[in-house]
């Protein structure tokens, strides 16, 4: 396995700290992550997206959907029920988990529905008004320099 790095990354910017974090996290992570429960990201809109968590077997009760700063956690937890019951095959696993996100920056949960055996978290990016493209008028040289207008993206 290869390893990087990124000291001279952060020898060299400012204010990168959170992304250097975030790739050295990802490329040290071992190869058998936990793929348990299933999920699909989807993108929906343009700055809207929508993760989908296949969480058959909890209740809404036994969810849970936070937003930490810029990471989103999905955390089910299932108390002892099925101590009464025998299975002659049990393929539906309703274990403990914890899903984490990493969101980027401005993006933010709008929503979460269970229905049908998915848990489904819509999330939008909100670009503040001072981060957005601005243009910016020419004038010669004798004319007074005019307000710059918000360009829509």
């Amino acid at each position: 396995m290869r390893t990087y790095d990124f000291s001279p990354l952060y020898r060299a910017t400012v204010g990168f700290d959170r992304m250097a974090d975030m790739l050295d996290r990802v490329l040290t992570q071992d190869g058998t992550a936990t793929t348990y429960p299933p999920y699909n990201i989807e993108k929906t809109d343009d700055g809207a997206y929508r993760i989908s968590v296949a969480v058959a077997g909890f209740s809404d009760a036994d969810l849970s959907v936070e937003q930490r700063e810029q990471e989103l956690v999905i955390a089910a937890r299932k108390e002892k029920d099925d101590e009464a019951r025998t299975y002659l095959h049990r393929g539906i696993a309703t274990r403990a988990f914890e899903k984490r996100f990493q969101l980027a920056d401005h993006v933010r949960v709008t929503g979460a529905a269970a229905e049908n055996g998915m848990l489904h978290i819509d999330l939008v990016r909100e670009v503040p008004e001072a981060l957005k493209p601005r243009r910016i008028e020419i004038t010669n040289g004798s004319a007074k320099a005019i307000e710059a207008d918000t360009v829509d993206a």
